[in-house]
């Protein structure tokens, strides 16, 4: 199966072009070639290959030979993820490797990209992280075109006038182009034509100006002057305009003195539309009108449903920096205001007439501050007004139910049983199945309240667009109230099984009626209700398992159990180190029937095996790995005897064919956010496994998307959520990009039953899991430091300055590399060999501490994500204090890894491990250790609390003591400040690494990479 890539190369003079290629896991993945020059590719697929496999889409894309820049060792370049292949880790660099690729020019891209959306699943070839990105580029540009969002221009291509579209990126959208400009994947610009990448901000902005123009001129209607195009000696306005909407938009023998004028008028007019992007813009804020009896502020009167229109300046950055237009007349002000706020404010209301012209009432104000409207009016701004002033880059605020859908529907289920369902019930004992019929009913409901068919069709007769019912303001259109009366004509009461429920509930009812309530009774209420795990009796603690299970593990056990024998599957969503291993064992032990297949990653094997000889030894376990595995018949019989089989993932994918001759009681998937994209070959082999249930175990079902969530739920429960179209249009698009209220509280209602998330830090659930303290660490550089880190950041700012695109990303990464060594030691940087006492302050507070840990018998786990300052520190602060210093790398074997591990577990003795973070940031249990340090920051929250997590789990006894070394007045200090001071920084920063410095510019990286003189002890 082909791994397709795409890459969008900018033009030279012209709109660029896209360009398709791909990776054939099936060839050798080594070069023979030793040209020093870029090389051939080894495991890329020919043109020919990769036209079959696409089709119809690609039949006019022209063959070519490309070079990327690609990361890679001497060997070959590096396989992405999606290929299923072992990638190196070491010796990586960028290198240039040709490609045979497919060009598709500009003004085909679109389609193309439209028709690659979506691959069939079990087609020849899947989509790479490039190809999906391009795709929503260009789903991003027809949505930019459909709602308007161009303005037409002139620009020069080739030295020749031509008309073009260019996208107007303001408010919400100026926005989505940063986030598509800070998530494109380096591949997407890796290739050229000299091997050089390409700039994020020019690759991504002339990918989306040739889309958006492509899709402007399908959506503008043809333009015909007198029944024919205007000729070559026509006036260049007429000209101009007609080329907008034509294939060839060129405008050759234009008179130079017209293109100008022209250009110049054009300009403005794209200026203007771009004015509001500024670090200050006018808000406005809708404020409904009180309750009956109350009045609004400043009234004498009632209300009488008066709404009120608040003006007000507002920061862009920080949206909580806001001025209400009567406070700033006042005198009152805010940090970042210009110098003649009233001007800013005046000039914005100026522009926004053009998009309400109702506020030229209240320009006719000396000092506007608000203006009234009635309830008509309140409609037009809430759906009309409020939209158009939010895509120019105005604040607008509206009241919490504004958009939310007006009508939707509740279901209502009762059991038929004869006997009353208590709360706490045993699911053995239930009777309780997917067949079993419920007595169901559909009603009406408005905000929260429940609304007859009558009165329901006395509100379509009135046609009021706002009304208050009971108290509460709804929105009513005639979509919604049109499907409402269509729902009551149906079937609204009746039967139901169980199963037909529970999907009714996934589908979340359609877009203009949703399910927005369900009460239900007995065990099917349980379960829809979410909280399964704790109205179901718990179970004990099995008889074959070796200990106890806590309270909330013996909850976990019964739902685990509550869904296994209901057929359906579930995700074991707790807190790392709450005890998933010991909760799946133990329902492993409960249903012995079920012959258990686990997948995980390949450093978590030893883990399940040694967890299982520990908590469950009358499992027969089978690790199904490595060269040695067994095959053909000798598979069959191990497997026939065996209870649980542990496999890797990659194995897995190897494997297929293999594993899915054995039909699986249950298949489970621990660290499942590995299949959390549904695209993968990996991902693809693991739901082709045969299965009575399945189960998925992770700590973050969703990292940074709501597709990751339906690709491990349809893992799960395949079709339940139904296909990843529908989940996109119906949940992840209203809930990501509008943040809809009413479709999260569906989709929690869809997945609720089926995932069990509980937090180590909620006391409820665990109280005698002891405190962690973190603290921060503040060292100072030594003169020699000082001086070292001084020549570093001078010799990669004359280098950066002097470069662009992928190679200017590669020497940012260097440069913090080199700098980040210093601060840990000169030797580290200089790679001299050369003595460690007395040069480093890091390493001098490190002596410190390790002495007083272990002098109070106290054990420590100390992080470096660097391998060759682990093996330069170790032997050191061994001879220093004198007491065991483990050293735990990627380059140990597995049995080595295992011996480590236990001897700190078991030892007596205070002794400090020294740990890798890549090697050791997850998958192992150091509970002996009372104290974390982490010596060189990764600047990723997610990955130094999964480092933490080793010894801050259950079976700590003691408060852990986190501490993170920082050098004072270096790059260190400061980016640690960028994420205090922005915590959605901190966010974005999760999963990414340090990506995101890379794309700083030049001052910024100035100012970050220069030391404080005070830095220095």
């Amino acid at each position: 199966m082909l791994v397709v890539h795409g890459g969008w190369v900018p033009g030279r003079g012209g709109p660029g072009r896209l360009v398709l290629w791909a990776e054939d896991p099936d060839l050798p993945t080594t070069s023979a070639s030793r040209a020093r020059s870029a090389r051939p590719h080894p495991f890329a697929a020919s043109a020919e290959s990769l036209r079959a496999a696409l089709g119809e889409p690609v039949a006019d894309a022209v063959a070519e030979t490309a070079t990327a820049t690609l990361p890679g060792t001497a060997r070959g370049p590096l396989p992405s993820p999606e290929t299923g292949l072992d990638a190196a880790t070491r010796g990586l660099r960028l290198g240039g490797w040709t490609v045979p690729v497919l060009a598709v020019p500009a003004r085909s891209a679109a389609p193309v990209l439209a028709m690659l959306a979506e691959p069939d699943p079990s087609g020849p070839w899947v989509s790479g992280p490039s190809l999906r990105y391009l795709c929503l580029l260009a789903g991003y540009a027809c949505d930019l075109a459909r709602r308007g969002r161009m303005l037409p221009q002139l620009v020069i291509e080739s030295g020749v006038p031509t008309a073009r579209w260019r996208p107007v990126l303001t408010g919400a959208d100026a926005a989505t182009y940063r986030d598509f400009a800070a998530g494109m994947p380096p591949v997407a610009r890796a290739i050229g034509s000299t091997g050089d990448a390409h700039p994020i901000g020019r690759t991504v902005r002339d990918a989306l100006d040739a889309l958006v123009d492509q899709a402007a001129r399908d959506v503008m209607p043809e333009r015909i002057l007198a029944g024919a195009r205007p000729g070559p000696k026509a006036a260049l306005p007429d000209r101009w305009l007609s080329a907008l909407t034509i294939d060839d938009p060129s405008l050759p023998g234009a008179a130079s003195a017209d293109v100008r004028d022209l250009r110049q008028a054009l300009d403005g007019w794209m200026q203007a539309a771009n004015a509001a992007n500024g670090p200050i813009r006018v808000s406005f804020r809708l404020i409904e009108p009180p309750p009956p009896g109350e009045t609004l502020p400043g009234e004498t009167q009632p209300g009488d449903d008066q709404w009120s229109l608040e003006f007000a300046l507002q920061s862009a950055d920080d949206p909580s920096l806001y001025l209400p237009a009567a406070a700033l007349w006042q005198g009152e002000r805010f940090p970042g205001l210009p110098r003649r706020p009233d001007e800013t404010l005046l000039a914005g209301l100026g522009r926004a007439v053009r998009l309400f012209p109702l506020l030229h009432v209240a320009l006719l104000e000396k000092q506007p501050a608000a203006m009234p409207l009635a309830t008509g009016e309140a409609f037009e701004f809430l759906r009309q007004v409020a939209p158009l002033l939010q895509a120019a880059g105005f604040g607008v605020q509206l009241p919490s139910w504004a958009g939310r859908k007006g009508i939707g529907l509740k279901l209502t289920t009762r059991s038929k049983s004869k006997s009353k369902a208590g709360a706490s019930r045993a699911v053995a004992d239930s009777g309780f199945g997917l067949e079993q019929l419920v007595e169901f009913r559909l009603d009406l409901v408005i905000g929260d309240s429940t609304v007859t068919a009558e009165e329901l069709a006395e509100l379509a007769r009135l046609k009021v667009p706002l009304v208050r019912v009971r108290g509460q303001w709804v929105e009513l259109d005639d979509r919604q109230l049109k499907a409402a009366l269509k729902a009551v004509s149906r079937r609204h009461e009746g039967e139901l099984t169980a199963g037909e429920v529970l999907q009714q509930v996934a589908d979340g009812g359609d877009e203009d009626l949703p399910l927005v309530e369900v009460d239900a009774d007995g065990m099917l209420g349980d379960l829809l209700s979410g909280q399964a795990a704790e109205r179901l009796t718990p179970l004990p603690t099995p008889a074959g398992f070796h200990g106890t299970l806590r309270p909330y593990q013996e909850r976990g056990l019964s739902w685990l159990n509550f869904l296994s024998h209901l057929g359906l599957g579930g995700i074991l969503a707790d807190d790392m180190g709450l005890g998933k291993t010991a909760q799946t064992l133990s329902l492993m032990l409960t249903d012995p029937t079920q012959k258990t297949l686990m997948i995980c990653p390949m450093s978590l094997v030893s883990n399940w095996q040694k967890e299982a000889a520990r908590f469950a030894p009358s499992l027969r376990v089978y690790v199904h790995h490595g060269g040695t595995r067994l095959r053909g018949e000798e598979f069959d019989a191990t497997v026939a005897e065996s209870d649980l089989v542990l496999t890797t993932y990659g194995t897995a994918l190897r494997d297929l064919e293999t594993l899915r001759r054995v039909t699986w009681g249950r298949v489970a998937c621990d660290e499942a956010q590995a299949i959390k994209n549904s695209g993968t070959r990996q991902s693809q082999a693991v739901r082709a496994l045969p299965a009575r249930t399945r189960l998925a175990l992770t700590g973050t079902p969703v990292e940074n998307h709501l597709a990751e969530l339906w690709s491990i739920m349809d893992f799960c429960n395949p079709g339940l959520l139904g296909p990843a179209k529908r989940f996109r249009r119906r949940f992840q698009e209203p809930i990501e990009n509008r943040q809809d209220a009413d479709a999260t509280a569906a989709l929690k209602r869809a997945t609720g039953p089926f995932v069990l998330r509980r937090l180590k830090t909620d006391k409820s659930i665990i109280s005698d899991l002891p405190e962690k303290n973190e603290m921060k660490v503040w060292c100072s550089l030594t003169p020699e430091q000082a001086t070292l880190y001084q020549a570093v950041v001078e010799d990669m700012m004359a280098e950066i300055e002097s470069t662009e695109g992928i190679q200017r990303r590669g020497n940012v990464l260097a440069a913090m590399m080199k700098l980040k060594q210093v601060c840990n030691h000169p030797a580290h940087l200089l790679k001299d060999g050369s003595r460690l006492p007395g040069r480093s302050g890091k390493l001098a507070r490190l002596e410190e501490l390790a002495e007083e840990i272990v002098e109070d018998g106290d054990k420590a786990l100390v992080f470096t994500q660097y391998a060759e300052w682990g093996s330069l520190l170790q032997p050191y602060l061994a001879a220093q204090l004198d007491r065991p210093v483990l050293w735990l790398h990627g380059g140990l074997s597995k049995a080595r890894r295992d011996e480590l591990v236990d001897r700190f577990q078991t030892g007596a003795e205070p002794m400090v491990f020294l740990l890798s973070l890549k090697a050791a940031g997850t998958g192992l249990n150091l509970t002996a250790a009372n104290h974390v340090v982490h010596f060189d920051r990764w600047w990723n929250p997610a990955v130094e609390d999964q480092a933490t997590d080793r010894a801050f789990r259950i079976g700590q006894s003691r408060n852990v003591q986190v501490r993170k070394f920082i050098c004072t007045g270096t790059l260190e200090e400061k980016i640690d400040q960028m994420i205090e001071r922005k915590k959605s920084l901190a966010s974005s920063v999760v999963g990414t690494g340090e990506e995101w410095i890379t794309d700083l510019s030049t001052d910024q990286l100035r100012e970050l990479f220069s030391l404080d003189p005070a830095a220095v002890r």
